[in-house]
Formats: structure tokens, sequence, C-alpha cells
């Protein structure tokens, strides 16, 4: 105040008067034009921190998302800005990296296990270019219900689009279930060109071809069969990522029974391909990306065919083949079945179901026995 009264009644320079009080002449201005805007009181100390920030998000947009990741405790900061673009178009809405803060001083993130990453399988399987080219079917790990008995879900997805087609719970995972459930999937959506599981019943078996009766019928539908190398789930990562998001979000807790848990399945099933964002479909649900096949359900079954290089023949009802006065055992899911022979050299024959690889047929040893293929 002494320098302001100094500036109004000295004879001195005001360059002289900022010398005498050891200032510079900018901070002399600055004090002068404080002084003339707010009196004495403008020259008490400012905090340093701003009053305003331009660029902070109003608090009825983080309402948005702390509503929303409290719908969807899994989701992250990219799929909540997607799922609230979706429903509110009409806002301007921060990056998912502000999200992500906004939610860390709420206390809704919680800082994850650092997870030792493996490389992935050097040949992975043929992957898929549009809808229905491949789906992918397994069981999720079993748990228990209220009423002490075990709930087996079924989950079978489109690889292209990560629709989730099916998700049943099921008492037991073999036998005719499994089966309607696929036939329902069928006319509900058509049929894939290929299906992906793992090398467990019911999907496949250690007999020749590792087919079963569900396989079996797969292929007279027109679909192929194919599976990952036992003890590599990473060859269907996409899926069992799905199983990861039902494990969190439908099945802890689990329900008192398997009527009850469906719901929840149903529930879950809705939310996954109508409401979740997904990031490799660049933030698009699965049902904006996934039609349904153009290959209908067909009124009846047909046996595989074979070219003109093959040699047919039919097995008896217990799956085995007559060759030089003797039954080999095939298979018994391929009881009354059509099994191609194609000549390799000399008394050795490959030998297929429609597209599947059986085994070497090798006819020159002392006993004729079928080799596994490798």
């Amino acid at each position: 105040m002494r320098f302001i009264v100094a500036c109004d009644e000295g004879d001195e320079s005001f360059a002289e008067l900022c010398r005498q009080f050891e200032i510079s002449r900018k901070t002399g201005y600055k004090w002068l034009e404080r002084y003339e805007q707010g009196g004495p009181g403008g020259l008490l100390d400012r905090p340093s921190a701003a009053r305003s920030h331009p660029q902070r998000v109003p608090d009825a947009v983080a309402d948005l998302f702390v509503h929303a990741r409290k719908q969807h405790g899994s989701w992250g900061p990219k799929k909540l800005r997607a799922f609230v673009a979706e429903q509110k178009p009409e806002l301007v809405l921060p990056a998912a990296s502000t999200i992500g803060e906004l939610l860390k001083k709420r206390g809704l993130i919680r800082p994850q296990r650092r997870r030792l990453r493996v490389p992935l399988h050097p040949n992975p399987l043929a992957g898929c270019s549009r809808p229905n080219e491949l789906w992918c079917a397994d069981f999720k790990g079993h748990f228990g219900l209220g009423d002490r008995r075990r709930c087996h879900p079924l989950t079978i997805t489109d690889q292209y689009s990560r629709y989730l087609l099916k998700c049943e719970g099921m008492h037991e995972p073999k036998g005719l279930g499994v089966r309607e459930h696929f036939d329902l999937a069928f006319r509900e959506f058509g049929l894939p060109e290929r299906m992906r599981t793992d090398n467990g019943p019911p999907f496949a078996s250690v007999g020749l071809g590792g087919l079963t009766d569900l396989s079996v019928w797969w292929i007279k539908l027109g679909i192929l069969p194919e599976r990952i190398e036992p003890g590599r789930p990473e060859q269907n990562g996409q899926h069992e990522r799905m199983h990861l998001t039902l494990k969190q979000e439908a099945t802890s807790p689990a329900c008192a029974t398997l009527s009850e848990q469906q719901r929840v399945f149903d529930r879950f099933r809705h939310e996954f391909n109508d409401e979740r964002p997904h990031e490799a479909l660049a933030q698009k649900t699965p049902a904006k990306v996934y039609v349904t096949s153009a290959r209908s359900y067909p009124q009846g079954l047909r046996e595989p065919g074979y070219g003109e290089d093959f040699l047919v023949r039919r097995t008896d009802e217990k799956g085995r083949l007559q060759r030089k006065k003797k039954k080999l055992v095939i298979a018994r899911c391929l009881g009354h079945e059509p099994i191609g022979l194609r000549l390799l050299d000399d008394d050795r024959w490959e030998l297929f179901y429609g597209p599947v690889l059986l085994g070497i047929l090798d006819e020159r040893l002392p006993e004729a026995r079928i080799l596994r293929a490798t």
C-alpha cells in the first residue's frame, strides 16, 4: 500500500519508485492495476489455481458416465463413451482417458493386476470375413445353483460379429438337449459354414476323425466341424473372452434354480448383443453387424458326396467297414454311413467321412488296420 501512496503523492519517477521498493516495473504496473480495479482488497495475495476450468466436464455429463458405469460395472471408458454417445448424440463428450480419470476419482475403477501375456499360437485356425462363416460353441465352466444342482451354460457365437446366438443353461452337457438347442439356433439364424469347438464331448471324441453324433449331424447339414488344438483355448480366445464377461455379469451370485438362472442369461444376452459396444467392431454393438445366414435350415439331411476318384463303401449298424473279409471298426456314430476311400498307393487308402479325414487304411500289413491321420 505504501507503494501506491508513493505513486500518488511522490515526485519521483515511476522507475525510481520501483527501484526504491525493489520491484520490477512490470510488478509495479500490476499492483497499480489491481488497486484501480479492486481498491485495497485487490492487493491481497491470490491463490495460484485458476478460478475457471473451460475444459472441465460438466456435472450433468459426468453423472451420465457414473450412472452408466454403475449399470455396467465391467465396461471400460471406451465402451461407456460409445454407449452414452448412442443414448445422447447431441452432447459433446470427453475423451475416453478423461472418462477413466473421472471414474477413478469417483472410486468406480479399481487398478487391474498385471497379467502374464503369452504369445499367440504361430499357426492359428483360419479366420472369417463375414457373418455366419464361422460359429463358435462351447460349455462355460459349470457352477452350482441354490437347489444344489449344477448349471452348464451352452454358448454359441458368430465369430465375425461377436453376436451371442445362444446362451442356454443345462443340468447336463450332453444328450438330445444339446442337439435341440443347436436345432433351434439353426432354425432361427440359418446355417454357418464352419463350427469351431474344443475337443471335449459332446463336440468331439477320441475315435477316428474325432466325430460324435452331434458333429456327424452337422456334416449332414453341410457344416464343417473345426476343433482347436488340445490345451490351446487361445485359439478360440474371442469366445473365451465372452465367457469371462458372462461369468462377471450373469453367474455371480448364482440363482436358486435353472429357470431363474436362464432369465438372467436372457437379459445378459440382450445386453451383450444390443447395448454393449465392442472395440473390435469400432464400438458398434454385435446386433448392428450380424445378419442371419443365407443358408436356411433344410427340410432333410443329406449324406456327404464324394468325387469320381473315391470308392464309396457303407458301414454296418455298428460303424464297421467290410474290407477283404475283415470288419474294421470306424466309429459307432457312423453306423450305416457312406465312407469315401481314396487310393494313395498300392493297398493304402485315405478314409473320409465327407470333408473329414478319418485315417489311413494300410492293407499291406499282415493284419490290415486303420492308422490315425496326423
